[in-house]
């Protein structure tokens, strides 16, 4: 093993797919947008796609074109394009585009008009996050002008989208308010023509819990990778490391930069290769812990660039001892353990991981050895 790897369970992500499906009752869209959230896009696709996966969903051409590359045909979406996107290059890797505004309508237009083949298209409303989507007054002329363009031939309105802002609160209004105003988004849509065979709105949390958001289609993301709420769910990624020196100082020893923190008693001190640019947040400091030894141990002081200390205790620990920075739990620290820590969200804990931190992919037949 490198100073760090990510070892990534593809037999939970097959396993956290079938868990939602079957809750959702629909068909699901695996967001793998992100590298699939830290955890490698092509690989989580294949296994996404092999347990049932309908759709792969990704923010950016790349992602949607890395997919293609490397021989994924599922249906795949991508909705997040800046102005002079090449549109024709993702229409002819045959990848449905989210749209939000004219003008990006009209780009994507005129590259089908160019091509010859029409552009598959979601039109986004934005019924209440305020971030993508067209607003009610904006919603009309987007439809329109698609209608238009549908008619001519240049693309085929598949899909009708939007995101919810808050469907991880049980009952909150706000999620109520926003179905209610996709569902008249829907119907202006129908009303001006259009035939959209797709809707979707639910993402993970609505998918396991608010049943009348899911349509037709629930976009996972967290739920894939097992790091959200819901029963059955299984974490899909475990960072781990090993020690690379220890040493055993006496009480009143300050330990890393600062030093923001002074021992209080004889320890042992174990450093990992791992720090903030391999994804350890600063903010965690004076919570954070990690599995050593048989048990959770702090993190003493400042996560530095490249390493953090831990204070082992009494804890007989010898360089190459194996340490869990976070695994499936409940007993070793969780991903959950580490955004409450650096009171973030658990979707930061793993995209953050850094790129010199390995990938790892133990493939479902590995468990049936």
């Amino acid at each position: 093993m490198s100073l760090g790897e990510a070892v990534v369970d593809l037999a939970a992500i097959a396993s956290n797919v079938r868990t939602v499906a079957a809750a959702a009752g629909t068909e699901l869209m695996a967001v793998v947008k992100a590298n699939a959230f830290g955890h490698g896009a092509v690989p989580v696709a294949r296994a996404a796609v092999a347990a049932g996966a309908a759709w792969l969903g990704t923010t950016s051409a790349a992602e949607a074109l890395e997919l293609r590359s490397a021989g994924l045909t599922a249906p795949v979406l991508s909705w997040l394009h800046p102005p002079g996107e090449d549109f024709a290059r993702l229409i002819a890797a045959r990848v449905d585009l989210g749209v939000s505004t004219v003008p990006h309508l009209q780009a994507i237009a005129a590259a089908a008009r160019s091509l010859g083949t029409p552009a598959r298209v979601h039109l986004k409303a934005d019924t209440g996050l305020s971030r993508g989507g067209a607003v009610p007054d904006d919603w009309a002329d987007l439809v329109a002008w698609a209608g238009k363009h549908e008619a001519a031939g240049e693309l085929l309105v598949h899909g009708v989208w939007s995101h919810l802002a808050n469907a991880e609160q049980p009952g909150d209004p706000g999620v109520a308010r926003q179905i209610e105003a996709f569902e008249q988004a829907v119907r202006v849509a129908r009303g001006a023509g259009l035939d959209p065979r797709l809707l979707h709105l639910a993402n993970s949390a609505a998918a396991l819990g608010v049943p009348r958001a899911r349509f037709g289609l629930c976009r996972i993301g967290l739920a894939l990778y097992g790091a959200g709420a819901g029963p059955g769910l299984r974490p899909a990624m475990t960072l781990r490391s090993r020690v690379v020196n220890v040493k055993r100082v006496p009480a009143g020893t300050g330990v890393s930069y600062g030093p923001d923190h002074v021992t209080t008693r004889p320890a042992t001190l174990a450093l990992l290769p791992l720090g903030f640019a391999d994804g350890l947040p600063r903010s965690a400091q004076g919570r954070a812990h990690v599995w050593l030894g048989g048990r959770r141990c702090p993190i003493a002081g400042r996560i530095a660039m490249d390493q953090c200390v831990v204070d082992a205790g009494d804890l007989p620990v010898r360089l190459g001892d194996p340490v869990v920075v976070f695994g499936p739990g409940p007993a070793e620290p969780t991903v959950a353990d580490w955004a409450r820590w650096a009171g973030t969200n658990p979707h930061e804990i793993l995209t953050g991981i850094g790129a010199r931190v390995p990938r790892r992919h133990e493939h479902p037949e590995a468990h049936d050895r």
